[in-house]
């Protein structure tokens, strides 16, 4: 997408709009002025990275910690949480962020705008835990959002955590209707088809292997590796509808959407497994409906917080890892911490016994110094999603037709993912809102992505928002208060077919020398639960090293 593009050439090339209509939203969009900004991510430290960024400590600068956590998003605040639980706390988490989260961090309006409520500016749920995952149900339980277990074991979460109806609507053709899957007007093939894929769903979610595991779970870790289910990564989710003659536009949608949704890729580029694994993995047992979603108006922050709280000694923001170093007997590792004013601040040095890498692998082969060197192979196949996430402040509610206005709301003829509501929780349904509107770029070449993220400017982004959104919501412009972008380079894995059974992934999660790796990637999917558990089991594993258990045992 070449720069400075007309709003209407803008419109026709991201959300694919014929022309005489781009022309229309255009010349709307135009008409309305509004503040707002890029915020977050620091991408020039990640592209100075990239470039061979190096910096010595002096001699003095030098200190002694028994583990470096590198990343502060959630699978390294997961991996700080489960050392803290046994009584370690010599550590040091390392975030180049000004805010610790990654993906899970929110936000609060800034003075000028009638909200007042948090927002999210990633993740915005996690679907309720299962006995089967008992770190996840302790950690909620800190949370305080159970109230009691069913018969099965698994924790009730409390009605106050979960989702206010409506939580979904769908808008086609001038009106919202419930739910995610279009039944307005659906043909009696369409039902049909939708019966079959249900029923194909259901197949999976009964099916055992030999030692008895689920074939689809969460964590992905527990899931079976049967070759009954890992034959399904070597095809894409489009194939796999394909063989089952599903070719009913409406679930074609469905599936298509929930691929964006969770991978950042279309059907035709989603390995088969993970498409399956949408829908199968959230459901305990045949016929059931999916686990709950749990929520706050700030989304998967709230989290972030309870984790972040404790740390207030070991969390060291502003600061980038540079370099890290195994030796002999440990791992040295460099950091630079960001003056305020943008300008290279501190830069010292940290002798660890262990290193829990807890950034995207991606920035290994930048800051590990053996893979500077020589990258592994295995470090080739993992990539990444490209997103901007806007939040729209309103001083009132757009006008609805239809259902109204749900938590998640969704537009069928358009290549975004709608948008979430902060206020369907804790607010009336009138007056000041803030609304979290999600574009993934899809593209085939992952690099090309960022580079027309980064190619639009602020404004371009804020207008290609409202000018989607303005096809619901015809007076949204009129209420917009300010609309902020931030822009995700490096958003989630892709899980493309061959990525989950390759054997990238599994070769990348083993230690190198003292460096323990813990990051969603790592599962091959971005959920908070896979961060988390991935966070955890490097904790474990650092925890069962030589010098740590000799240590823990006197």
């Amino acid at each position: 997408m070449p720069r400075h593009l007309s709003r209407r050439d803008l419109l026709i090339a991201m959300l694919g709009l014929p022309a005489a209509l781009a022309g229309c939203h255009a010349a709307s969009v135009a008409k309305h002025e509004f503040a707002g900004e890029f915020v977050g991510l620091s991408l020039e430290i990640g592209h100075r990275l990239r470039d061979g960024w190096k910096a010595v400590p002096a001699s003095d600068a030098w200190e002694k910690i028994d583990v470096v956590i590198v990343g502060g998003g959630v699978a390294g605040l997961s991996a700080a949480w489960r050392l803290r639980k046994t009584g370690f706390d010599d550590f040091a988490v390392v975030e180049l962020e000004s805010v610790a989260g990654g993906t899970s961090r929110g936000g609060k309006p800034a003075a000028g705008v009638s909200a007042s409520t948090p927002f999210p500016w990633g993740a915005h749920y996690v679907p309720a835990p299962t006995h089967q995952n008992p770190a996840l149900v302790e950690l909620f339980g800190e949370l305080g959002l159970f109230d009691g277990t069913d018969a099965d074991g698994d924790p009730i979460v409390a009605e106050q955590f979960t989702v206010d109806d409506p939580s979904e609507r769908l808008f086609y053709r001038g009106h919202w209707y419930e739910g995610l899957y279009l039944h307005a007007g659906a043909s009696d093939d369409d039902i049909a088809q939708r019966r079959r894929f249900d029923a194909e769903i259901d197949r999976w979610v009964s099916w055992r292997d030999g030692s008895g595991r689920r074939a689809f779970t969460i964590p992905v870790a527990l899931s079976s590796d049967d070759p009954d289910v890992t034959s399904l990564d070597r095809i894409s989710m489009a194939e796999w509808l394909d063989r089952r003659q599903l070719n009913s536009p409406r679930l074609r949608w469905l599936v298509d959407y929930c691929c964006r949704d969770d991978y950042g890729l279309s059907a035709e580029q989603t390995s088969a497994w993970a498409g399956v694994f949408y829908f199968a993995a959230r459901v305990t047992r045949s016929g059931a409906e999916a686990r709950p979603l749990i929520t706050w108006p700030g989304g998967n922050s709230r989290i972030v917080e309870h984790l972040s709280n404790s740390l207030q000694r070991q969390l060291r923001l502003d600061t980038v890892a540079l370099n890290v170093a195994p030796r002999e007997d440990g791992v040295d590792v460099v950091t630079a911490h960001r003056a305020r004013d943008g300008r290279d601040g501190t830069v010292r040095g940290i002798h660890a016994k262990r290193v829990i890498f807890a950034a995207p692998q991606f920035l290994a082969k930048y800051v590990v110094d053996a893979f500077r060197r020589n990258s592994p192979r295995n470090l080739e196949p993992f990539q990444y999603g490209t997103w901007f996430v806007a939040n729209l402040f309103l001083r009132g509610r757009p006008a609805e037709t239809g259902l109204p206005l749900a938590w998640d709301n969704v537009l069928y003829d358009s290549p975004s993912l709608g948008y979430v509501n902060a206020t369907h929780q804790t607010g009336p349904d009138f007056g000041p809102t803030v609304l979290t509107y999600y574009y993934p770029f899809c593209d085939a070449d992952p690099r090309r992505a960022r580079q027309r993220l980064l190619e639009m400017d602020w404004r371009e982004c804020a207008d290609l928002t409202l000018a989607d959104l303005s096809r619901a919501h015809p007076d949204l412009g009129s209420l917009v208060e300010r609309i902020d972008v931030m822009r995700w380079g490096h958003a989630m894995i892709r899980p493309m077919p061959g990525f989950m059974f390759g054997g990238a992934r599994q070769a990348a999660a083993k230690p190198y020398r003292r460096i323990h790796f813990a990051n969603t990637d790592l599962s091959g999917v971005a959920l908070f639960e896979e961060a988390f558990y991935r966070g955890v089991r490097a904790a474990e594993e650092v925890l069962q090293t030589r010098e740590f258990a000799v240590e823990r045992k006197s």
